[in-house]
């Protein structure tokens, strides 16, 4: 029975690590689809996150259940509780890949990123997915040292926004309110998605020492 149960408790783990991979692969093609006007692989990145909400509705049911039945305490307890927290940043994760994605598909067939910026999406989009990426790999290990890497790239994608917003309040900006509009939304897509990563990383801080603050 014991074995059963902590196979369940590595089954939860291994389905919040996927969560990691499925939403790093959509921020990846979402910034794909935005700065190609790719309109077939925005629509996949918005069909694909059924996967993500099917995933974090399972995580819930799994973990409710293990709670009810078996009423763990201490460590296994926190375990379930992060885990929680852990799915529904994840889960969010995914939505903000399918809103850029979203953008692409309602500017189709236009870019929604003029060539000036372009090298500044693409590198906020490969930031996300770095950072989502490290975020499996801490979670799957509960590395705790690891997470703390987290905050750095973190700070390097909240450099990428001010950069964007610079350029947008600029008074020779030349493409308009609108343009400004959509790539200020789609900044705060991309930096909100680190920040799910980073609180990923501080939820697993937490399982493993007890504490809520990261140390560098």
């Amino acid at each position: 029975m014991r074995d059963a149960y902590h196979d369940e408790l590595d089954a939860i783990t291994d389905q919040l690590v996927e969560m990691t991979e499925l939403v790093g692969q959509a921020i990846t093609q979402a910034t794909e689809a935005l700065l190609d006007s790719d309109l077939s692989i925005a629509e996949s990145v918005i069909d694909g996150d059924d996967s993500v909400d099917i995933i974090r509705e399972n995580v819930d049911r799994r973990t409710v259940d293990l709670i009810a039945r078996q009423q763990p305490v201490a460590g296994d307890l926190r375990r379930l509780t992060t885990g929680l927290r852990i799915a529904s940043d994840l889960e969010r994760s995914g939505d903000l890949a399918v809103h850029v994605a979203k953008l692409a598909r309602r500017k189709f067939p236009a870019c929604a990123v003029p060539n000036e910026l372009q090298a500044t999406i693409r590198e906020m989009g490969e930031v996300a997915a770095d950072i989502v990426g490290k975020a499996g790999h801490v979670v799957a290990g509960r590395d705790a040292d690891r997470a703390a890497e987290l905050e750095s790239d973190d700070d390097v994608m909240d450099h990428l926004h001010r950069t964007l917003l610079l350029t947008m309040l600029a008074p020779e900006w030349p493409y308009g309110v609108d343009t400004a509009i959509d790539l200020a939304l789609v900044g705060r897509y991309y930096e909100r998605f680190a920040d799910h990563a980073v609180a990923v990383a501080k939820q697993v801080v937490y399982l493993v020492t007890g504490e809520t603050a990261m140390r560098n």
